[in-house]
């Protein structure tokens, strides 16, 4: 099977991106417009090149240095407009922010995986980590897509209570951490 991203692929690509895309937007661009004509930037940039993308796990990883890129452009051009002008700091915040609580938790991750069972591990460092179809693992596993799917939201409730054990998750209203807190020093994980 090939793992060769089709131009046609667009629309999936972009829905299951984009929201992650305009989050990170807004962590580095403090106007809502500028968000939009950035998020619209990208959409192009993406439509123009995804069919050089020749494996599909690298595909986030693209968007997202994509979008890097953008905001990185954005700022320059900026810049060089207000080159002549006084430069509101507030128009120019963007800096290397300190890490966000998912690029800290992300971190973690791998060791509690590893505390898994093997078989376990394994999936899910192919899926959370790797970015790995559920659907492609499933069919070269050999088994049906609707039993990978149980198994990989299994072995998720373990590595859930894996994580409990060690820390005090904080979650919002959709079941997504917004904070934590260890609750010992001594976690094996």
């Amino acid at each position: 099977m090939s793992n060769v991203v089709e131009p046609l692929q667009l629309n999936q690509v972009w829905e299951k991106y984009q929201r992650s895309l305009k989050a990170f937007l807004h962590s580095k661009v403090n106007n809502e417009a500028d968000v939009e004509d950035l998020l619209q930037e990208i959409l192009i940039k993406t439509h123009q090149n995804l069919s050089t993308i020749k494996d599909q796990t690298s595909v986030k990883a693209w968007l997202f240095q994509l979008a890097h890129r953008t905001i990185v452009d954005f700022y320059r051009k900026r810049a060089r407009v207000q080159r002549d002008q006084e430069i509101d700091a507030e128009e120019l915040w963007y800096q290397q922010e300190p890490e966000t609580l998912e690029q800290e938790m992300a971190k973690c991750i791998a060791p509690f995986i590893q505390a898994l069972p093997s078989e376990n591990a394994a999936m899910l460092s192919a899926v959370e980590l790797e970015g790995q179809s559920q659907k492609e693992l499933a069919e070269k596993q050999g088994v049906s897509y609707s039993t990978f799917k149980s198994r990989v939201q299994k072995s998720r409730m373990e590595l859930r209570k894996l994580f409990e054990n060690c820390c005090e998750l904080q979650l919002d209203t959709h079941g997504n951490v917004v904070d934590y807190h260890q609750k010992n020093k001594q976690c094996g994980c």
